[in-house]
């Protein structure tokens, strides 16, 4: 089986032409938000002729979705949907995405490729941790190694022993997870005194892989590890991955529109601009998404990577638009900050940054866990960002740990 797909940039781009006049005729003609949308902006299907045009269609967000829970935005009538998975409702309703069995092969397709691309063979024995339920994680990856044929071990979350048991017992050679995992079960590895000659590879998604954390990670765990892109929103996870030249994100042209636009004014940005990633899923059937604007801060990389595959990259993702921290005058995202504490010796595997806002500033307060002084710390990041947070060294174990996706980030607390 072809997992790796199209060849070339003309191939792609032929693709993309037809493949988003057909999604524009389909979200048209089927659902009322669309095309109540496009018709206040004066848009037909027949005004888009090619891709240039995408950029007179309007955008698609996290709350239009939220505001059409739960299927206002569903493109095929609800007896052709076999499954939903949801984002969480912390701050509204749900982020809800619909699928049908052409939109579930989709999926399979480019998870199959993700992981086919991270190394996975038939012969791998592939631990999944994410949770198979309304998160749509664990069943990403069971689709992807499905495809592949390799054997699946569905751990689900938690019960890091039981984990580490697994990968003893099977033989797991790739593990898929969130990085902030891997540290939880490289912590309990290390405490246990395990090692694992099997595992050769960590498929990490969800949050932001730092360079530093990835680094921790693989020297740990003895692992190569790739960071996997996708979100509900777009369809699952599975929208793009780093091959083994680890030079940026490869998104799947033949299934993805990508685009990076100013956050603020909307105006689409060249070549190496940092911006926000905008993505058109052009051909899932139940919800597409026009030009979502996912919040995801990179930019694009239009040299050809070494690996040849003629997919576009875009750049380590830095945070989101929503995590940029200004302080003292000074803009910095949270995984630069990691980036630097996990490259500092002495540092252990957790940390938290509280985040204190105030009339659009903040004030930082870090907590750190290992063998080092907080001025020694201070002194690192006054160096780097020019400005010096509150930091606080802990014994090893004080920081609490999860059993899933960690909680860095704590804002709006006293500093």
């Amino acid at each position: 089986m072809n997992f790796l797909g199209v060849n070339s940039r003309e191939e792609i781009k032929k693709l993309q032409e037809k493949g988003l006049k057909r999604i524009i005729d389909h979200v048209y003609n089927n659902n009322t938000s669309y095309r109540n949308k496009f018709d206040r902006l004066g848009i037909k299907p027949s005004d888009i002729n090619g891709l240039t045009d995408i950029e007179k269609l309007p955008f698609t967000t996290k709350e239009d979705l939220r505001n059409n829970y739960p299927l206002g935005m569903s493109c095929v009538p609800k007896e052709k949907i076999m499954r939903i998975h949801m984002s969480s409702g912390t701050t509204g309703s749900p982020v809800l995405q619909p699928y049908t069995r052409s939109d579930i092969d989709q999926w399979s397709t480019t998870m199959a490729r993700c992981l086919y691309v991270a190394g996975v063979r038939e012969n791998d024995v592939m631990q999944i941790t994410p949770s198979f339920g309304l998160f749509n994680g664990g069943f990403g990856f069971h689709y992807g190694a499905e495809r592949i044929g390799c054997m699946i071990v569905p751990a689900g979350p938690g019960n890091t022993k039981r984990q580490i048991k697994f990968i003893e017992d099977f033989g797991t050679t790739s593990l898929g997870s969130v990085a902030s995992y891997a540290i939880r079960i490289m912590e309990v590895a290390e405490e246990e005194g395990k090692e694992f000659p099997n595992l050769k590879r960590g498929v990490f998604g969800a949050e932001t892989l730092s360079d530093g954390l990835r680094k921790k990670i693989e020297e740990s765990l003895g692992i190569e590890s790739y960071d996997i892109y996708g979100m509900t929103e777009t369809g699952g996870v599975g929208c793009g991955i780093d091959c083994n030249c680890h030079d940026g994100i490869h998104i799947w042209e033949d299934h993805y529109i990508l685009e990076v636009i100013d956050p603020k004014t909307g105006e689409a940005l060249s070549e190496g601009e940092e911006g926000e990633i905008v993505l058109t899923s052009f051909t899932r059937e139940a919800l597409p998404v026009i030009r979502f604007r996912t919040g995801d801060i990179a930019s694009i990389i239009e040299d050809k990577c070494d690996c040849g595959m003629p997919h576009r990259r875009i750049s380590r993702i830095k945070g989101r638009v929503d995590d940029l921290l200004i302080i003292k005058g000074v803009n910095v995202y949270p995984s630069e900050i990691e980036h630097l504490l996990c490259n500092t010796p002495g540092i252990g595997n957790n940390y938290q940054i509280f985040v204190k806002e105030e009339n659009g500033f903040h004030d930082l307060m870090i907590q750190v866990e290992g063998n080092i002084s907080a001025v020694e710390i201070k002194k690192r990041i006054k160096e780097n960002f020019l400005f010096t947070p509150e930091v606080e060294v802990l014994p090893n174990g004080r920081i609490p740990r999860n059993e899933g996706k960690a909680v860095r980030i704590i804002k709006n607390k006293e500093v």
